[in-house]
């Protein structure tokens, strides 16, 4: 059954106006250190941080909240599976109300454009 679902679009210029303004202090408040070093390997960093952010407020989007709403946005981390596909781990707050609502499956897909990165995120579980 589905719990909830949650859709997200960065401007990716904004981001990087973020980024250099803010830097590592930015970074680190957001993203885990795996993410960071994920992202810092690639040609194009920030769009890789947006569509992360993205990400992160979309699985928020999907629980029915948003930022600065009692979950870490480092309580939600995006990784990837061994065939690239992006996953979602969850830490913290974010496994506790998860537990809480028995949602056991988190889907999520990245997408982005030269201007704009985008996620959804797709809850699952047994509850009703």
């Amino acid at each position: 059954m589905v719990h909830g679902t949650g859709i997200d679009l960065v401007d990716i210029d904004r981001l990087e106006k973020i980024l250099m303004k803010w830097d590592m202090s930015f970074l680190k408040k957001v993203f885990s250190p795996a993410e960071i070093e994920y992202c810092a390997k690639r040609a194009f960093p920030a769009i890789h941080y947006a569509a992360r952010f993205a990400a992160k407020e979309s699985f928020l989007k999907s629980l029915g909240m948003g930022i600065g709403m009692g979950i870490p946005l480092k309580d939600i981390e995006v990784r990837n599976d061994p065939l690239g596909r992006p996953v979602l781990n969850l830490y913290g707050k974010a496994l506790e109300i998860l537990e809480k609502r028995g949602i056991t499956t988190v889907h999520v897909s990245l997408s982005h454009s030269r201007s704009q990165a985008g996620a959804v995120v797709i809850l699952e579980g047994l509850k009703d």
